[in-house]
């Protein structure tokens, strides 16, 4: 599928469901096994979900991979994941990972007084805006740990001194 320059290319069905906002545009679409599609746009994925089509804003999606036909997002904070098999992926991989890099203005691993680490990235949505910050924990640390969360924040400032961010 080749990179589309409008959502006129995708079904009537799922052009509907978009309902880009102002200034939004389609980039790359494909369709899905279960037969609905998943859509890149300037500002977001739109992947199937059992309510239709969910958006997640780029600054929002943490990691995405693509393997063995399965498109895999994961989002930010502890948000939902989201696991996609296309059937044609067309240039849909490419511009994921294009559009989730963008956002990143920062991305740091700071090992934590305690033991174990923490991960801070600061993303800005695409076309600017204010840097959102966002922590993940190593495995095994509870992220709901007031004290953990407290050397964390530690870190991010100082982080945001040296960066300027």
């Amino acid at each position: 599928m080749r990179l589309l320059r409008s959502n006129r290319a995708l079904p009537a069905d799922v052009r509907a469901a978009l309902d880009l906002p102002r200034g939004d545009r389609v980039l790359a679409a494909a369709p899905t096994r279960g037969g609905s599609h998943v859509v890149a746009t300037a500002r977001a994925l739109y992947v199937p979900t059992v309510d239709g089509l969910t958006r997640v804003p780029w600054e929002q999606v943490d990691q995405a991979s693509w393997k063995d036909g399965w498109l895999h997002v994961h989002e930010t904070m502890g948000g939902p994941e989201h696991h996609v098999r296309l059937t044609e992926p067309g240039s849909v991989p490419e511009t994921v990972r294009e559009r989730v890099t963008s956002t990143v203005a920062v991305s740091h691993h700071a090992e934590l007084p305690n033991g174990g680490g923490v991960r801070i990235a600061g993303r800005r949505a695409p076309g600017g805006g204010e840097v959102r910050w966002t922590f993940v924990f190593d495995p095994g640390l509870d992220p709901k740990d007031p004290g953990l969360r407290a050397q964390a924040e530690q870190v991010l400032e100082d982080l945001r001194r040296q960066t300027g961010l």
